[in-house]
Parts: C-alpha cells; structure tokens; sequence
C-alpha cells in the first residue's frame, strides 16, 4: 500500500530538537529559510524542523527519518527580511521522501499518523522516576557549572521537565535524535535520566552515543 503522506516545508538544523507541547526559539536569517518563514505565514505557519544525518555535508544534506512539526506562534519580523519566531511543537513524523521542488527551501512526503498518539501523551512519571531526573539535572548542572533555579524546575510539571531538559543541554546529535524518537514520555524520561548520569563526569563537550 502506498501511502499518500503530507507534504511539509523542513528546515533541518542540527542539535536544534523540537518535541510535541514543546517550543523552540529560531533566529532565521538565511535567504532560503526566510523564504520558507514567509511561505509558511501565507499557507498554514507550519515548519517542519529535522536533523541532518551526522557528517552530510553541503547545502543538500542527508536527512534522519523522523522529525516534528511546529507551528509558528511567537514572531517578530526584523527590518532586514530577518525573524525571531518561536515554533510550537505538534507532532512528530516520518519522512517518506523529498519532492522535487523548485522553491529555495526543501519539502518532503511525510507520515505523520504513525504519531497520532503523541498528542494524546500526557503520562504522568513515577515518583521515583521524576526525582531521578531532578537528581541527575542537579548533578549535571554541578559539573558542567550551571546555575539553575530549582525552585522553579520543580514546579514544572512532568513533560515540561523532560523535554525542556532535552531541549537546553548540549547532547550531541545522535542523543537529540534518540530522544526525540523516544516512543513515549516514560521511555524518554528514562533515556534522559541515562544520558544525564552519563555526562556527570564530563569535561563541558557536547554529550554523546556515540
């Protein structure tokens, strides 16, 4: 069975993770994602953000099979054709394949039913999960020499923990991508958890798996 699929306006970018419920700064000042920003504000403010495969190379390339869709909240056009935008996640996909286009910015096929659960993923973590996270955060930031207000993390509520923690650090790009393909919010917590022990003794680089 062939599938049909949505096609999506993508803007890979590197390390740059968006999450469903999660939200995501962009500073855009390159022509051809200027393009796609207008492009988007014209028809439906979607922007689809996705990693390129580690060591693709020029403007074109290789991509990882799974990203998110954002949806453009937030957005101040500057007076030189640049923008600062905040994306809202929406939900994940599955890129099926890239369309031939003839505008400066690429488009894709994509699946996005095989995620039509994420918006209905509103787990709540485990008690002892939860302060498992909030101890490798603390740990985390201890090595690394971040000041974080904890009275404000721990009203957070479970999703907003998790995924801004895998948002802000510095995980390389095999760690965004496993996270963000994470099938749910107790696998990523767990995932997330890992990574943070992992790192604790680091010297400040970007965190790995590979």
């Amino acid at each position: 069975m062939i599938k049909t699929g949505t096609r999506l306006s993508i803007f890979p970018l590197g390390g740059a993770l968006l999450l469903p419920g999660a939200f995501l700064p962009l500073h855009i000042f390159e022509p051809r994602y200027r393009a796609l920003v207008s492009d988007a504000l014209a028809r439906d403010r979607r922007i689809a953000m996705i990693q390129p495969l580690p060591g693709s190379q020029g403007d074109h390339p290789a991509l990882f099979d799974v990203g998110c869709v954002g949806k453009v909240g937030q957005i101040e056009a500057l007076p030189d054709g640049r923008f600062n935008l905040v994306l809202e996640g929406v939900s994940r996909f599955r890129l099926l394949r890239e369309l031939d286009v003839t505008t400066p910015f690429r488009q894709v096929l994509a699946d996005l039913e095989s995620f039509d659960d994420d918006a209905a993923d509103q787990l709540v973590l485990a008690s002892a999960a939860r302060a498992g996270i909030e101890r490798e955060a603390r740990r985390f930031a201890a090595a690394h020499g971040y000041d974080i207000d904890w009275d404000q993390v721990a009203r957070l509520d479970d999703e907003s923990l998790v995924n801004g923690l895998a948002q802000v650090i510095p995980f390389d790009v095999a760690a965004k991508q496993a996270l963000l393909e994470a099938a749910n919010l107790d696998v990523r917590a767990d995932l997330l958890a890992e990574l943070l022990r992992f790192s604790s003794s680091g010297d400040g680089e970007d965190i790995t798996l590979q």
